[in-house]
């Protein structure tokens, strides 16, 4: 009989080898994490889903802008043609102050500018999408315009609204008057799932399997940065040179 060895064996058999089942074993893990990820998606969509519940007292958190028609378009016959395609193109901004300033470094000092706000863009895929809710004699109303994107490094195609004038800016507050129904079983659920995730340091890897990437998103950013570690980072050398001066400064007192 011809001696084998036990990868060679193991491939004439229906045993395993050591290296398939490593494989098997992180692949099973894997499909556990993309599980972990759909249960955490599914448990986000139900809190989003409670219905919301009317304040006794509502308040003001801020100021919105968006656009409305101005007045002569308002009183024109075209008027509920440029309603309809506004409820298509409005965008809205939310900001603290009534002026809708932003701060602005220039020439090494802070200034505060005034944010811009336009109507919407369409994007060249937006465009050709069959879910764009355009209809034809809207998109009459809007031309192909290329600009440089500094992210992508290139040129990229928009759809522009080409009649902005028909629209103008209205300020008014931010009323809150409705509040979100809270689910104590369905936020203890939540917390459970986070916490595990958190403790094993599983939120890069289930990034990178689900979205092909690794990312750190200031959502997934637990670490309170007035709260950091003084110690973090610290050479062994520092350190015991700070507790030395600390010693030396206690026995002197």
């Amino acid at each position: 009989m011809e001696n084998y060895t036990v990868d060679e064996y193991a491939l004439c058999t229906r045993f395993k080898s050591n290296r398939r089942k490593k494989r098997l074993v992180k692949k099973d893990f894997d499909k556990q994490l993309i599980q972990l990820r759909n249960l955490e998606v599914e448990l986000w969509n139900k809190r989003r889903n409670l219905p919301l519940v009317p304040l006794e007292v509502p308040y003001q958190k801020g100021w919105q802008r968006n656009f409305k028609l101005r007045d002569d378009v308002a009183r024109s016959a075209e008027a509920e043609f440029y309603k309809e395609l506004l409820i298509k193109i409005n965008t809205w901004q939310f900001s603290p102050e009534k002026s809708f300033k932003r701060k602005k470094k220039r020439k090494s000092r802070h200034v505060y500018v005034e944010k811009i706000q336009t109507v919407k863009e369409f994007s060249e895929w937006e465009w050709k999408s069959p879910k764009l809710e355009l209809t034809e004699k809207e998109k009459v109303h809007f031309y192909k315009r290329e600009r440089w994107c500094s992210n992508f490094k290139r040129y990229k195609v928009h759809y522009v609204f080409n009649e902005p004038w028909r629209y103008v800016l209205r300020v008014s507050p931010y009323m809150i008057t409705h509040t979100r129904m809270v689910d104590s079983d369905l936020e203890s659920e939540i917390q459970v799932v986070e916490n595990y995730i958190v403790n094993q340091n599983l939120r890069n890897k289930i990034n990178k399997l689900v979205d092909g990437f690794s990312r750190s998103w200031s959502y997934y950013d637990y670490e309170n940065p007035k709260e950091k570690n003084p110690i973090k980072n610290m050479s062994l050398h520092a350190l015991y040179q700070q507790y030395a001066d600390e010693m030396i400064e206690n026995h002197g007192k």
